[in-house]
């Protein structure tokens, strides 16, 4: 219905089907940032589509062999889904991914 009434604008850029995890709202600065499964979406709150900005932050191989090893499925759990996005300051964001079992987290400049 939405789509229909020309009432919202879908993201194109979930063509990859990421498993949208977690979401950063920065109102002051009209963006949304949007964590996913070994991504990490930086979007213009006008044009969702415009200006879109990635960042590709997976699991290190070492340790998606492990996590397959360990009889996880390589692909829904495997993988580096980003579940922290937490302001730090006025430049950077701070980010945590599950890291295929072995969480790791960092700074990203938004600038």
């Amino acid at each position: 219905d939405l789509l229909l009434s020309n009432s919202c604008i879908p993201f194109l850029g979930s063509t990859e089907g990421l498993d949208f995890r977690t979401l950063l709202l920065d109102e002051e600065r009209g963006r949304l940032l949007i964590g996913a499964k070994d991504h990490i979406f930086l979007l213009n709150l006008v044009d969702l589509n415009k200006n879109v900005k990635k960042i590709y932050w997976p699991a290190a191989k070492e340790k998606v062999e492990l996590c397959k090893l360990a009889g996880k499925d390589a692909h829904t759990e495997c993988a580096n889904f980003i579940r922290v996005l937490q302001p730090y300051n006025r430049t950077h964001v701070y980010v945590c991914g599950t890291g295929a079992f072995h969480p790791l987290c960092g700074y990203v400049e938004l600038g």
